[in-house]
């Protein structure tokens, strides 16, 4: 997913918590814990890069831990909690 276009769903609202946020999908009802803080701030920014790679860099996210985001961005597509664009 590292090159590829996401963002948010339009669907979801996500409601800051000391953990991380939680994600709310109005069309299907399912509700996603973010469990940290900077995992929020990737999902929010998505839209505002031209892929999931570039809003790491962008973010100073270590390149070390890009596999971890990789593998949790996976995890919300596959929730539908972000969608490619």
């Amino acid at each position: 997913m590292l090159d590829t276009a996401l963002a948010l769903h339009p669907s979801v609202a996500l409601r800051p918590e000391p953990f991380g946020a939680l994600a709310y999908h109005y069309d299907n009802r399912r509700l996603v814990f973010l469990k940290h803080p900077t995992i929020v701030t990737v999902v929010e920014q998505l839209a505002n890069f031209p892929s999931l790679r570039s809003t790491l860099n962008a973010l100073g996210i270590d390149e070390d831990r890009w596999p971890a985001y990789d593998s949790a961005i996976c995890s919300l597509v596959e929730s539908n909690v972000v969608i490619e664009r």
